[in-house]
């Protein structure tokens, strides 16, 4: 049976696809059949023929050296960076909640692990104008548990609470926190993560450094982070 949970952040540009790469990575290195998923991918660049590239796919296949095909990563992607219900009001092809629920589940029968990935902070609206659909609206869909991810540095308190206070209150269950760009010894980020674990009692995962090509996670402590796909 399949299992899967979700990467979210505590907001934009805080290490999301850096991190959920090294998760699948570890994954795979481990003899496992991972793959990755996303809903809605902003902030792409175009091939020479014109086609978008799935930057954030791309650069998880590459990391994780996994044969998924980048078409089955995700269904929409977006040249502008910005939120998806912003990125498809200017651009067309909205998000529908049917094609993101075909999409995942079709990778159920073909892999062990899936990883899916959200965009931005968990308020990020996915669409807005032809449906309302927040990023929650898909974690809730798919019945998946979350990993949060944060960066170690200043304001990550602040960010990591209001994060899991929001996330408590909607039901979305929170497995622990990853916290990234950690400098070993920074008395800050030590105190940061420290008073975050005090203040939500999650647990620490893992550190992720800069530059880190291996997630310094035991990797039958990652695999039981997985939920059985429902």
């Amino acid at each position: 049976m399949s299992k899967g949970i979700f990467i979210t952040g505590t907001g934009t540009d805080i290490g999301k696809t850096y991190v959920t790469g090294l998760i699948v990575k570890k994954l795979a290195q481990a003899g496992c059949k991972p793959a990755y998923y996303k809903a809605a991918m902003s902030g792409n660049n175009r091939r020479p023929d014109g086609s978008l590239i799935p930057g954030d796919a791309l650069f998880v296949k590459e990391c994780a050296g996994i044969e998924q095909d980048l078409d089955s990563m995700c269904h929409y992607v977006y040249e502008n960076a910005y939120s998806p219900h912003l990125a498809s009001r200017i651009e067309g092809h909205p998000v529908e909640m049917q094609v993101v629920r075909q999409g995942f589940y079709s990778l159920v029968p073909q892999y062990d692990y899936i990883t899916v990935e959200g965009s931005g902070g968990i308020l990020c609206p996915i669409c807005f104008d032809e449906a309302k659909i927040q990023l929650e609206d898909i974690i809730k869909d798919l019945h998946l548990s979350c990993i949060m991810i944060a960066d170690a540095g200043l304001g990550t308190i602040n960010n990591v609470v209001l994060t899991y206070e929001y996330m408590k209150t909607h039901n979305l269950p929170v497995k622990g926190v990853i916290f990234n760009n950690y400098h070993p010894g920074n008395v800050m980020e030590d105190d940061n993560i420290r008073m975050c674990q005090y203040m939500t009692n999650l647990p620490v995962l893992a550190k992720v450094q800069p530059g880190d090509t291996q997630l310094d996670i035991d990797v039958e402590l990652l695999k039981n982070l997985y939920d059985e796909v429902k």
